[in-house]
Parts: C-alpha cells; structure tokens; sequence
C-alpha cells in the first residue's frame, strides 16, 4: 500500500441528493451516475445483503457519497459523516492481513466471482477506516466518473 493508491474519500449521507447539491455550489464538485445494487457482503455478524447506493466525484480529489444503510456500519450516527478512504490494492488479502498485523479489525468483506478478495473495508482502534479495492476493479469503477460530455 502507497499513498498514491488513494482514490477516495468516502462520505456516508442520509440525503444523497442534498449532500451532492451542497458540495456542487460549495465546492463546485460534479458528478457521475448514482449508481447501486443489492450486494452480498460478509460483515462482523456473519453474511449479509445490503442496498449500496453512491456516487463518485468527476471532480478530482475524489468523493464517494453513499446513502446510508440503517443497521450497518455504513449508518450515519453522529459526526461528519466522513466514513473512509478507499486505497487500489494488488493484492487484498496481503495487505488486510498487514492492517490487521497492526491492529485494524475487518468491518465487512466482499468476495470476487473467482472468489478472491473484491473488497475489505477495515478499522482502526483510533477509528479511522480504509477500504482495500482489487486494483482489478479500476476499469470498471473508473466509468463511475468518466467525463461523459
């Protein structure tokens, strides 16, 4: 892991719409698709099912502003709604056992179809939280916040 892998600041929302309006006259942030879908993840309590729903940023550096999900650590619950940073990993599993090595504990999972690590998000004692994304995954995402002019 680099900090030049860093393609993300996640921000969790109750008002997806409101917060996307107020970074775009604040900050003149623009966007691409909302886009979400049920996913199968693998949380601290055991599997689950849950209705993501987010957009990227066009506009560099890049947000992810998701909707919250009740019941779930992407809840909104006090504090700024800031969630995450999302890194590209080359090789999940390597560096969530590196995290875990120093102390983070694996908030939820997400396996690829061939079954290997898709996604991994992961805390710290101090609460700071990185999602670990198969660099595999970069030329699907990047059309999440492609310049569709």
């Amino acid at each position: 892991m680099k900090a030049d892998d860093l393609f993300h600041v996640g921000i969790v929302t109750d008002d997806l719409d409101a917060t996307r309006a107020q970074l775009s006259a604040l900050l003149h942030y623009e966007w691409g698709p909302e886009i979400g879908a049920p996913i199968e993840v693998t949380l601290a309590d055991g599997p689950a099912t849950v209705e993501i729903t987010c957009a990227y940023s066009t506009t560099t550096p890049r947000l992810e502003v998701i909707r919250s999900v009740p019941g779930t650590f992407w809840e909104t619950v006090g504090g700024s709604g800031l969630h995450h940073v999302g890194y590209w990993s080359d090789d999940v599993g390597a560096d969530a056992a590196e995290l875990e090595r120093l102390g983070y504990v694996t908030e939820a999972t997400r396996s690829a179809p061939d079954g290997s690590p898709f996604f991994v998000f992961m805390r710290s004692d101090t609460g700071f939280r990185m999602e670990l994304v198969t660099r595999a995954a970069e030329p699907s995402l990047r059309q999440c916040w492609a310049d569709r002019s």
